[in-house]
């Protein structure tokens, strides 16, 4: 971890202010690997009648078929009650399901026990959302899709779509900016500042020095660029690509690694080179390839909407596989540079809360009022908050 010298660092619920706890799916079938898994599903609960449809549903205290919610904020689902729902499923939408997993979600309020539609609200191209893991070695992660993650809570670096009103402590950019020699502190530079330098108990140690600074920021950015994995893909060099060995069975029931042979076995398919840094890529003592392989191995209760996926398995999870190794390996490298970061000359708390940059006003631990636009409420009545 960052080596820090001073024991009065800021946290970053300090430094971003507001948060949310993360969504309560309620149920697991509403969130599947492949998108046409989830359409299929739908239909299958639509086909079913009276207690078979409520028992495929699997009610909870929060949902049943008779609950009347509103639909969740962006999307054009319906909002009359499961008991006599018809129609097809909405279209499905990307989500990080769990630490560097991305999978689809059917976004319909309907299906979620708690889905928190302040965090929809403020999604889109410009948002990057930082998640807190409960690992000391990786406290946290981002992402540009909406986290359904069920770890800490979650803090956008936007409070309001489009990328306007940061979500940091109001005057910070510019307090960091002036000890910076007048250097600019862009909401990117500090969120990669704070990717880069996070440490235990979620302190966030803050520079004075421009020369750490940068470097700090240049490495934040590059795990900020990884785990978001937008725009160009990250390859590694050649020689060390991972490539399709043997072709993978039609579905692959065991996961299994050769260290020597740096070698990753799916039955009798094989990948590699598979460096062993992104084979013991844990986060909260999971480790992530294989968290990965079970959520599209393991075989769930027969009759049950969470059967219903893929007879074989699609191409496109092979070539997610193949990137997701490729994004752990080059994560890992990037430790030893976290480790390296030494803050020797800092920004405290004690220094923030003087010049009243510290405690962010309560209103910026809340979420902003966004809506210019009515949302459809249950059963079709439209509200406006």
């Amino acid at each position: 971890m960052p080596c820090v010298t001073h024991d009065d660092a800021p946290l970053l619920a300090d430094l971003m202010p507001w948060s949310v706890a993360p969504l309560r799916p309620g149920r697991a079938w509403p969130t599947a690997p492949d998108p046409g898994s989830l359409k299929a599903r739908w239909d299958a609960l639509l086909k079913a009648e009276g207690p078979q449809r409520e028992a495929l549903f699997e009610p909870t205290r929060m949902r049943n078929l008779t609950s009347a919610v509103g639909q969740l904020p962006g999307q054009s689902t319906g909002t009359g009650r499961l008991a006599r729902a018809g129609g097809p499923c909405a279209e499905p939408v990307r989500v990080l399901a769990a630490p560097f997993d991305e999978q689809w979600l059917i976004p319909d309020h309907r299906l979620i026990d708690t889905a928190r539609p302040e965090l929809w609200r403020v999604t889109d191209a410009h948002q990057v959302f930082t998640v807190e893991t409960g690992d000391e070695d990786d406290p946290l992660l981002v992402t540009s899709l909406l986290p359904a993650l069920r770890t800490g809570r979650v803090r956008p670096l936007y409070r309001r779509p489009g990328g306007a009103e940061p979500n940091l402590a109001p005057g910070l950019a510019a307090h960091l900016a002036g000890r910076l020699g007048g250097a600019p502190a862009s909401p990117t530079d500090i969120l990669a500042w704070i990717l880069a330098a996070t440490g235990p108990g979620l302190t966030v140690p803050l520079t004075d020095d421009p020369a750490l600074w940068s470097a700090g920021v240049e490495l934040g950015r590059r795990m900020l660029w990884l785990m978001r994995r937008d725009g160009e893909r990250p390859k590694l060099p050649g020689g060390r690509r991972p490539y399709v060995r043997a072709p993978l069975p039609v579905r692959p029931l065991t996961l299994a690694y050769d260290e020597d042979e740096e070698t990753l076995h799916l039955d009798e398919g094989r990948v590699s080179p598979v460096p062993a840094e992104a084979w013991d890529y844990e986060v909260a003592g999971t480790r992530v390839l294989e968290s990965w392989f079970a959520a599209r191995t393991t075989v769930p209760a027969p009759g049950t909407l969470a059967a219903i996926r893929p007879a074989t398995w699609p191409p496109a999870w092979t070539s997610e596989l193949l990137e997701l190794i490729t994004v752990l390996a080059l994560l890992a490298e990037l430790r030893p540079r976290r480790d390296e970061l030494k803050v020797t000359t800092s920004i405290t708390a004690t220094e923030l809360r003087e010049a009243r940059v510290l405690p962010a006003p309560e209103a910026s631990r809340r979420p902003a009022s966004v809506l210019d636009h009515h949302e459809e409420g249950p059963e079709g009545q439209f509200t406006l908050i």
